[in-house]
């Protein structure tokens, strides 16, 4: 069994459900999965479920393999996970930090300065090894998270609105770094808000809603505007554009 499996996942915080008996197709090596959907849906939440970084019920296996039950080192090394921003008033420079994020997963790892200064030359950004990270911008400071959530070289990589603080040219080397780490057959999960571009760089398109599977599979057949007035509640037109990729033009409220 190859892939992503989440079961019945359901997720609380306090007295308030979240995540709801979440069940999904099976995420598979090869594709960047988004997940989408209006605030408080859940996203986040089911990226720190696989993370193993909240308390779930239910199940969630990487290749038949319960990741609750895998020893936590190993689960380091095929994981990689890009927050939605790096924790503030580090002192580390940026190869540092890439370093540290190679050794959390592999104890001491042999060329680890050569491994992390090659991830940083792979995603454009080896001009700030030796920049300290309080002083990057917001989306410098993306890249570099981006970095150290690779570097470990994941099977699985989990992506939290990884361009918010991003220009339109950081935006598309990102996203077209995840389709490159896809197509290395990596299973890649990112939760994007905009859904024209999650159109144009996703192979599937999740759309969660209240904690619960909404719709799943490509792009052109979740997004309609049918769909996202009542998930939305917007009146929303989905065009091709001139090149044949999806557009969403949102017109109101419904």
């Amino acid at each position: 069994m190859s892939g992503l499996r989440i079961e019945n996942v359901s997720l609380r915080y306090g007295a308030r459900p979240i995540l709801r008996g979440l069940t999904l197709p099976d995420l598979r090596p090869g594709e960047v999965t988004v997940l989408a959907g209006p605030n408080a849906a859940g996203k986040s939440t089911l990226l720190r479920a696989i993370a193993q970084l909240a308390p779930y019920r239910g199940r969630i296996a990487l290749d038949g393999e319960d990741l609750a039950r895998m020893p936590i080192r190993r689960r380091a090394r095929l994981i990689g996970v890009m927050p939605q921003a790096l924790p503030a008033g580090s002192s580390l420079v940026v190869l540092e930090s890439v370093i540290a994020a190679l050794r959390a997963g592999d104890g001491f790892a042999a060329g680890a300065d050569a491994q992390a200064m090659a991830v940083l030359e792979r995603l454009g950004i080896a001009d700030l090894a030796m920049e300290p990270l309080d002083q990057l911008s917001g989306g410098q400071r993306q890249m570099v998270s981006l970095a150290q959530a690779i570097v470990r070289d994941p099977r699985v990589l989990l992506l939290d609105e990884p361009t918010s603080a991003l220009d339109l040219a950081r935006q598309v080397r990102l996203l077209g770094a995840l389709r490159a780490l896809a197509a290395e057959g990596r299973i890649v999960v990112a939760v994007l808000h905009d859904l024209a571009m999650a159109a144009q760089w996703a192979d599937r398109i999740v759309l969660l809603h209240r904690g619960e599977l909404h719709s799943s599979g490509q792009p052109a057949t979740v997004l309609t505007p049918d769909l996202l007035a009542r998930v939305y509640g917007v009146r929303a037109r989905v065009e091709r554009c001139s090149q044949g990729r999806i557009t969403v033009l949102i017109d109101g409220e419904v």
